[in-house]
């Protein structure tokens, strides 16, 4: 029996699912991660930023803030990836995203989280989630409209911000139903279950019921929040079917959807639009927001 759908083996997983082996460069990924580095710090010093700003009890649960101009803005959460495990990769190294962002008018808040195996994948979305519960319950304090609030993420974090969206914020928070006016997941993995079979099980450590409880895809409801689903044309194949049968379900439940394929991108220059307010990237997800909010 296959692993996984037409998949025998972890190798074949893993080359599916492990976007820095499809690189030629072994040093790529190091390259990346230096370079988001040095991005972020110069963006630190042009914009307005409100650090480590906590949201839960916990020493990783903080937030930054980055105030557009105009009070009150519209609030975007990103969400950033890293696989639910990298612990490199935090909040700070994403400082740039909130150029293109606030540059356009949007107040943008940058959350971090713990990561596997020191936590479950459960545990990760349940902090996305108090994040999210936080700005709505806390927006006007720096000035933000709460009643248009969006969420994004790229790769795990892309996976986070669709369980942001399929939240039943009315039966576990006790907030309205549409906090979430929209959401633009990329690159995300809709279905966790192949991840067992793959390079990521010792460190994320799945086990079936974390599985259909943090797989998106199985918890889509009716009058959900329009999704615009992103994802680079330069990814695997499972990246991009994992995307069409993400918005294929979102569609069939009768909710709002667009996907959004980035030509030439890869897994780790598909969000890189968002460092530029006049990014065609950029633009079509200012686009989407701005419908969510009519």
């Amino acid at each position: 029996m296959p692993l996984y759908r037409q998949f025998n083996t972890q190798e074949e997983l893993d080359w599916e699912y492990r976007p820095e082996a499809r690189i030629d460069d072994p040093e790529a990924f190091e390259k990346i991660i230096a370079g988001r580095i040095a991005e972020a710090n110069e963006a630190r010093k042009v914009l307005t930023r409100t650090a480590d700003v906590p949201y839960g009890p916990t020493r990783m649960e903080k937030l930054d803030i980055y105030l557009a101009a105009q009070a009150g803005a519209p609030i975007v959460i990103f969400i950033h990836g890293g696989y639910w495990f990298d612990g490199r990769l935090k909040k700070e190294n994403y400082i740039w995203v909130a150029k293109g962002f606030t540059n356009s008018g949007v107040t943008t808040v940058i959350i971090d989280y713990d990561v596997c195996p020191k936590v479950t994948v459960d545990e990760i979305v349940r902090q996305c989630r108090a994040a999210v519960a936080w700005v709505y319950a806390n927006a006007h304090t720096f000035g933000g409209d709460r009643e248009r609030l969006y969420v994004t993420g790229n790769s795990a974090g892309g996976h986070l911000a669709a369980m942001m969206a399929v939240t039943d914020w009315v039966e576990d928070y006790a907030l309205p139903a549409d906090v979430i006016k929209g959401a633009c997941p990329i690159s995300g993995l809709y279905d966790l279950e192949p991840f067992q079979y793959t390079w990521l099980q010792p460190k994320i450590q799945l086990n079936g019921q974390q599985i259909r409880r943090n797989s998106p895809i199985l918890h889509v409801p009716a009058g959900a929040p329009p999704l615009l689903v992103s994802w680079g044309t330069e990814e695997s194949s499972e990246f991009w079917r994992q995307s069409e049968a993400f918005g294929a379900e979102w569609q069939a439940k009768g909710n709002g959807l667009t996907l959004h394929p980035q030509e030439g991108r890869n897994h780790y220059t598909v969000i890189s639009g968002f460092a530029d307010a006049g990014s065609g990237f950029l633009k079509v997800v200012m686009d989407h927001m701005r419908r969510c909010w009519k």
